[in-house]
Formats: structure tokens, sequence, C-alpha cells
């Protein structure tokens, strides 16, 4: 439309109207645009653009250059079908017209408009069948259907308890709530909605999936079963654009059709609605659009009439229709209704929609009360303006202000009239203000019923983003996750709030469980803040300043050492102490943090499900601070299944060391050494390559003169593995050996004689250099290399005392010598190196028994 130079559409929806009102004020301008509804009408004088509901669009089309009709099956609407068809037939534009509607009504299309071009735009998603589903178990971004008040409400109940709430959309709601609590799923605050079959047509979502809480519904005239293209327009919500989506039914008792049977597709209707492919419309409803206003006989006369066309069939009897027929049989009614300009606007007055779903005898009076007033004149403003403020008040439940939205829906038609009330644009005006104020209110009423906020923000911080949620230690103890209280902390421990239902108490305990070490940890620091002041960790002792707060005692865990409290502190009120005591073990917990990859080795020890051989190889590990030569690990006795099981751990299994990477960084081996475990130097930066020291830096193996950190080293192993394995797989039999890159060793700063040196510990030697033969030009060949396998992992070695003393000592008084202290004269083992080689695999063994 917007690449013509004027134009019209008409929408099923006053939603749908206004949606696409916006859209196209964004692109033209809002002084080129129009919304013409039952209800609203902003016409700028020069608008081009005119967006309308099918019932106020022009017959015509309205002379502009592209007319468009959405939704044009619903011609075949027993309620409003003559209308969609009226504008199926007449509505033209000067350049183009376009009907935009289901692929069913493509025979009608061709029988009433034969010089119509069809295009098909094909669905870019699949729509499948997913069967039943218990509702406690509907995935996220799900709708629920349903076709009764009461199934939508109960749905909507369940959900609150079990899933922290669901957005409700059904017909009765004004425009302004079903924006709004579609926005409330849309934005994720909700993961599900409860809808009536309002869903199907309008509404643009982000769903995944589609329950039908029912397969029938009562059509105005019967309680029947779905059609299956019905079902397809409610479940083709699933899915948008590329995105596939599912539709089934519910199950467990939330859904049935009847006597206790279960509620279920049959296999005809998932493949016509997997495969859209549903039966044709063969009719469409007609009802004579330009009656004759001779008399009322006349005019009842006419929009009885048959259509003269075979492809149409006579309208069922609308409820303005029904309206008209009762009032004209009332002769105190129509006593004044004589010329035809009195039946004209009578007829007006009786097509009044039915907002409040009165029905045709209620509604009629309430029409009759009305045209007492028209057939006058006008309606005076200072009534309009008291029934208005009356509708207005927004106290009540949820069905009172429905009901007042409906109400206020009707007066807001009748001042749109342009003769129906006096000071039309005021009253219009104050209508649309209280429709506002109601729906803004009916949405609140909705949103407190459905809506738990504390379950659903307590259901999304279970899932993968729950760290992103933001959680709060208050200043008088309460916990709080996105400004929902959750529970208090009583001193370091949380208490759940006494007021949460039983099903909210395993959620909040669940997002207490995530968040909770770093609320205990801001807590513990503001005690010992005001308390102790600052605190450091040195020489296995927690220190203010110079003074001792506390030893560290070594626990059966390096990472979990016992607290134990300076003689003055023990000597505070027992109350205090014990505060206090809390809060260091919360603040110590804090400061090991960077350690955390030792105690998931210490921990994985404990666990029986490891084996016996891989528990050795852990405590072993663990009590050498991560880092162990390759000969004292004992991989001969590790499966070779269990080595996946340790990379997760973080274990690297090298060629001459086995370490953990993440433990060779500056903070946990300076923590190391403040514990008292490792009392050997620890490097600022850790660089690559250093020169060599006595006693040798943590971290560190001896090359040459230099020294090189092990994750280094291996990385120079592997290189040289890898340049053997390409000399293997060119087969060259002649050749001496294999090429080795320096480059990457002279990268790292290490000196051409310390490399050989490494180099040999690891199995490799460098061969003689060739000469070219006299006479012979050209580069230089490389130096061959050649290794052979260092000596067996597991050889027996001296016992050894394990460093950091006996079970109760203090941390900082380390027994045995450092790791790492060996000379480079190739794979063999200084004698004095601590081994386990047969007393590994006897400890292997004790383990087992």
């Amino acid at each position: 439309m917007c690449a013509h130079s004027s134009g019209t559409i008409g929408f099923p929806l006053r939603l749908l109207a206004r949606e696409v009102y916006d859209r196209v004020c964004a692109i033209k301008g809002e002084d080129a645009c129009a919304l013409i509804t039952g209800e609203e009408r902003i016409e700028p004088p020069n608008a081009r653009y005119f967006l309308c509901t099918a019932e106020a669009m022009p017959r015509d089309g309205g002379n502009r250059a592209f007319v468009a009709l959405d939704e044009a099956q619903l011609g075949a609407d027993r309620e409003r079908g003559h209308i969609f068809t009226d504008r199926l037939l007449n509505a033209r534009g000067r350049e183009e017209t376009m009907l935009l509607g289901a692929a069913t009504l493509e025979p009608m299309v061709r029988a009433l408009v034969p010089g119509a071009l069809i295009e098909e735009r094909p669905r870019f998603s699949t729509l499948s069948h997913a069967g039943a589903c218990k509702l406690s178990r509907l995935p996220p971004r799900s709708a629920i259907v349903a076709f009764s008040v009461e199934q939508v409400y109960q749905v909507a109940e369940l959900l609150r308890r079990f899933r922290g709430g669901a957005a409700v959309v059904m017909g009765a709601l004004s425009p302004q709530t079903r924006n709004r609590q579609v926005e409330l799923f849309q934005s994720g605050e909700v993961d599900y909605i409860v809808a009536t079959d309002a869903i199907g047509m309008g509404l643009n979502l982000d769903v995944h999936h589609v329950a039908f809480a029912s397969l029938s519904k009562f059509d105005g005239v019967r309680q029947r079963r779905l059609f299956p293209s019905e079902m397809a327009q409610i479940a083709g919500r699933a899915g948008r654009h590329q995105t596939d989506g599912t539709f089934g039914t519910l199950s467990g008792g939330q859904g049935t059709r009847g006597r206790g049977s279960p509620l279920e597709f049959t296999e005809e209707e998932v493949f016509a609605i997997e495969e859209h492919r549903f039966a044709p419309i063969t009719k469409l409803f007609w009802r004579e659009p330009q009656p004759r206003f001779d008399t009322l006989d006349v005019l009842i006369g006419d929009l009885e009439a048959s259509p003269r066309v075979e492809s149409l069939t006579a309208a069922p009897e609308a409820i303005d229709l029904a309206v008209l027929k009762r009032l004209s049989e009332d002769a105190e009614i129509t006593r004044g209704v004589k010329t035809s300009g009195h039946v004209r606007r009578f007829w007006e007055a009786c097509q009044l929609p039915d907002f409040r779903q009165l029905g045709p005898e209620a509604h009629a009076r309430f029409v009759a009360r009305l045209w007492s007033d028209l057939q006058h004149g006008h309606i005076g403003a200072d009534f309009v303006a008291r029934r208005i403020d009356e509708l207005g008040n927004t106290a009540g439940d949820i069905d009172a202000l429905q009901g007042r939205l409906a109400a206020i829906r009707s007066w807001a038609y009748i001042c749109q009239r342009p003769d129906w009330v006096l000071a039309r644009d005021e009253m219009a005006a104050r209508a649309r203000s209280a429709e506002a104020k109601l729906s803004d209110a009916l949405h609140q009423r909705l949103t407190e019923r459905f809506v738990n906020r504390r379950t659903a923000v307590l259901m999304r911080g279970m899932g993968k983003d729950a760290g992103l949620l933001r959680v709060n230690l208050e200043d008088d103890g309460r916990v709080t996750v996105e400004g929902q209280p959750i529970g208090h902390l009583d001193g370091f421990r949380f208490v759940v709030d006494p007021e949460a239902s039983h099903e909210d108490r395993k959620l909040m305990l669940a997002a207490a469980e995530k968040h909770m070490a770093a609320l205990l940890a801001q807590k513990a620091n503001k005690l010992i803040a005001d308390e102790l002041g600052e605190l450091s960790i040195a020489d296995g002792k927690i220190m203010r300043d110079d003074k001792v707060v506390a030893e560290l005692e070594r626990s059966k865990l390096i990472t979990q050492p016992r607290i134990v409290m300076t003689r003055e502190l023990v000597q505070l009120d027992p109350a205090q102490k014990s505060r206090l005591q809390d809060a260091l073990r919360v603040w110590l917990t804090e400061q090991l943090a960077p350690l955390a990859p030792l105690q998931a080795i210490e921990e994985a020890a404990e666990d029986p499900e490891a084996g016996s051989e891989v528990r050795a190889l852990l405590l072993t590990l663990a009590d050498r601070n991560g880092t162990v030569w390759r000969e004292d690990a004992g991989l001969r006795h590790i499966p070779k299944e269990k080595r996946p099981f340790m990379r997760r751990l973080g274990v690297t299994i090298g060629s001459l060391d086995v370490y953990m990477p993440a433990l060779l960084k500056p903070a946990p081996r300076r923590l190391l050494k403040a514990l008292g475990v490792d009392p050997r130097p620890v490097r600022e930066q850790m660089e690559a390559v250093i020169e060599s020291a006595k006693p040798m830096p943590t971290g560190y193996r001896r090359a040459g003169r230099q020294a090189i950190r092990v994750d280094m080293a291996e990385k120079l192993f592997r290189s040289a593995h890898e340049q053997r394995a390409k000399a293997q797989a060119a087969g060259d039999k002649g050749a001496k050996g294999f090429p080795v890159d320096i480059a990457l060793a002279t990268s790292m700063g290490l000196a051409d004689e310390n490399f050989r040196s490494l180099m040999k510990d690891a199995g490799f030697r460098q061969g003689q250099k060739e000469e070219l033969a006299e006479g012979m030009y050209g580069p230089e060949r490389p130096v061959p290399w050649t290794w052979r396998a260092p000596r067996k992992d597991n050889a027996p070695q001296p016992r050894h005392r394990p460093a950091g003393g006996r079970k109760g000592k203090p941390v900082g008084k380390p027994q045995g010598k450092p790791d790492n202290q060996r000379h480079s004269r190739g794979p063999r083992k200084p004698a004095n190196q601590p081994a386990t080689g047969k007393a590994l695999a006897g400890l292997a063994d004790l383990l087992k028994k």
C-alpha cells in the first residue's frame, strides 16, 4: 500500500487495524494516515492511507489507488461473513486490489472474481504434532487455548501456582488490555499465555508450542468440534518465520472432550494441519448491502432476500437483524418511524454491536432505550458524560471491570457516530480515556491474579542465565531477587520468606543456593570490617596488619583448613565469638576461590566412583599442589577410559609432568605459599622461561641453565611429536630422523643448549648436522632429531613423607623437598626425588580393599 499514492485496508479486528496504523504512520507520517473503526476515528484532513475495520471500510474502497481486504475467508463466518463478502465483491482500488486470505478461499475467488491473479506464500517454518502433554510439563513459550472463560481462568491459576503465572487473552478484553497482556508474554516476564480462539487471528507472538485445552466450542448455535482449518489457524501461532513450531493437547485432567474421553487430534486432523490441506470454502454468506429504507417491512424484506449468484448463500440472521425484527414488532417503539430518514436512522441504531454479549433480547432493550433519545434528535452531552463517568470507576474484580469495559465500548461506538451525540469529539475523547483507565485496571487485576512475579523470577533463575539475576542483600538482612523478597539472613543462615507457598519454598531454596555464597561473603566482609578491619593471609595465618587473628591448621583437605582463633579472641562473649567465627569462615572461603581447581580434585579423590587408581593419582596431585612428575603419577594403573574424567577435572597428562594449568597462574600459587602449603618462591608474572634458581620456583622445571614453565615445556614436546608423526607418515625410510623447529623455543626465550637439554629429558636427541657434498649448493639440511621413549612410568622409588606435615600441625611447616628439583641428565631419575612406584600400586590395592 505504501508504494501507492493512496490506499485503504480493511481488517477483521480493531487491534490489527491499530497495529498496522502505527506502522504506516512510522513510514508516511501521522498527517497522511487515518484510523477508522467503530470505536475510534483518527482522520486528518489530508489523510491518504486509511486503516479500517471491515465494517468501517468504504464499500467501493473510497476511490483509493490501492485497496486490500485482510482475512477474506471470513466471508464464510455466520455473524460477519456478509460484510467481508460485500467488500470482496465491491471494494476496488484504482490501480491494485489485494485479497488476503486462506488458500481455502481460492475456488470462491475464481468463481466471483474471474480475472484475479492468485499467488501463494508458503509457510517458512514447519508445524508438527507433539501429542498430549501435562500442564506441569509444558515447555516454556507455550500458548494454551481454551474456549470458555472458566477454563481460561482454571488453566491460568494452575500455571500461576507451578510456573509463576501466565498472560491472559480473551475476545472480551479491550485492545489496550490485550496488548498489555501480550507484552507481558513477549517481554519474557511470563513464559505462558492462556487464550481463547481470539489468539488465532491478529496476534503475532513468540510462541513455540500451542496446547489445546479443548477441541470444541459454542459457535452461537450449538456446541461443535473445531474444523481442521480453525485448528490450523490457532496452531499456526506456534513458530515464527523460520522457527519451527509444535502443537498438541493438554492431558492429565486439564483437557477433555467430554464423558471422560481423552482429548486428542485424529490422524486426519493432524495430517491436514501439518500439510496445510483443508476442505475448500464452497459458499460465502451474503446480505443485501444497500437495502431500501421505504418502510421497516421493506427494509427487513431486503435484508432477508436471497442472493442471485449461485456461489453465495443468504446469511444467517445476525444480531442486528434480530434486534431490528424484535423492535419493529413493538408499535410503541416504531410509532415515529415513518419516513425513509427515520427508517435509516432506526436501522443504524439496531446495528450497534453487542459488545456486552447479552444476546438479542437484552441487547434489543438497550437499543430501545437508545432509540428513545435518538428519535428526537441528539443525545445530550451531560447525560453521556454522566454515563461515561459512572462506567469509568476502576474499583471491583475482573468480572466487574470486564462488564464496564464492554459497556464503555458501546458508548465509545455511540460517540463516534456523526449525528448521535452533542459535543461528539469531547464525548469520544472521554470514552477513550475511560476505556484506557479501565483497561489498565483490568490488566493490573489479571496480573495480580494470574502472575506470581516472585515464582516467575525464580523459575527464570533456574535456567542457564541464573547468574545474571540481580540478587541483593538489604541493610535489614532481607534477600531479594530482581526486587522480589525471597527470605532473610539470620546470622549466616538463610531463612525462607514465611509467607511463601509450599511450591515457592523449593524454588527459593534453589535460588538461594545459587547466590548465597556471594551474599554471605558480602555480609561477612561487612562484619569483619566493622570488628577487625582489613585481613590478609600470610605464613599459614590470618593477619590484621602485623597481628595474628587466627592460625590455619591443615585438615584432611588442603583447601579447607581449620581456623584456630588467637587466645584474645577466644575470650570473647560466646555469641560474639560464634558470630565472628562464622564470618571468618565465610571470608576464608571467598579468599580461597582461586584454589577451586584444587578443591575439585580433592573432592573427586573422595568419590568412590572415580576408582582407586584415579583416586590415588588425584591424592598425589593434590598433595603436590597440582604438579607431579609423570613417573610418580602411576599412570600405568589408570585405565584409558578414565582419562577423559581427569581431563574434565582440568588435569593435563604431559610427556614429563601431570599438572593442572589453572594452578600455574600467579594467584593460586601466591595463595598456596601464603597458606604455607608450598614454600617455594612464586614468580609475580609466571613468565614462560626464566633463569634457573635454587630452589626452583613453583610451576617450573629445569632446562639447562634456565627453567621453563611446565605447560610451556609440554607445548614444545607436543610440537616435536607432531613433526615426528609427519615424518613417519611421509614414509621416507632413508631419512635419519625428523626435523624439530626451534623457533617456538626461541620465541619463548629458551637458549639453544638449554632447549636441547630440556628435549633430552623427554627422550629427544639431536643428531649430527649433515654437510653438503663437495660441489653441491643450496640451503642447509635441517638437523635430524631422534626420539626414544623415556624409562617406564612407576619405577620403584624411595619412600618420602608428604609435604605439609602431619594432620593437625600448622600448614606453614611443610616436610620433604620441593618438587621438580632435578638435573638435565636425560630421563634417568635422581635418587633424592620422592616417588610412588610400587608404593602407589600398593596404595591402589589398599583403597580397593
